[in-house]
């Protein structure tokens, strides 16, 4: 697999900011990150579901790329969040 889009699965936001209208807190805290196959038409989405199996579409984009070769699929600060399946996937792939 040549390219990929990192997608974070959040934790649902509780705080409500304005009750008025339903916004909530938008600094969720991440709960995984995945990674998804980049659609061949546009390559900065993923195609519909992540390596491990969720819907893409239900997960935030992340704008991360590794520093080096070799670096880290996932952004680092995220080490203990990473998808195991989609990092499995990736690593078969």
């Amino acid at each position: 697999m040549s390219a990929i889009v990192v997608l974070l699965e959040l934790e649902p936001a509780t705080e409500v900011v304005d009750s008025v209208v339903g916004e909530t807190d938008i600094g969720a805290r991440v709960r995984a990150v995945h990674a998804a196959a980049a659609d061949p038409d546009a390559p900065g989405d993923p195609v519909a579901r992540t390596l491990c199996g969720l819907v893409a579409d239900e997960l935030e984009p992340e704008a991360y790329a590794p520093v080096s070769p070799g670096g880290p699929w996932y952004p680092p600060e995220y080490r203990s969040r990473r998808c195991l399946d989609c990092e499995a996937a990736l690593k078969s792939g």
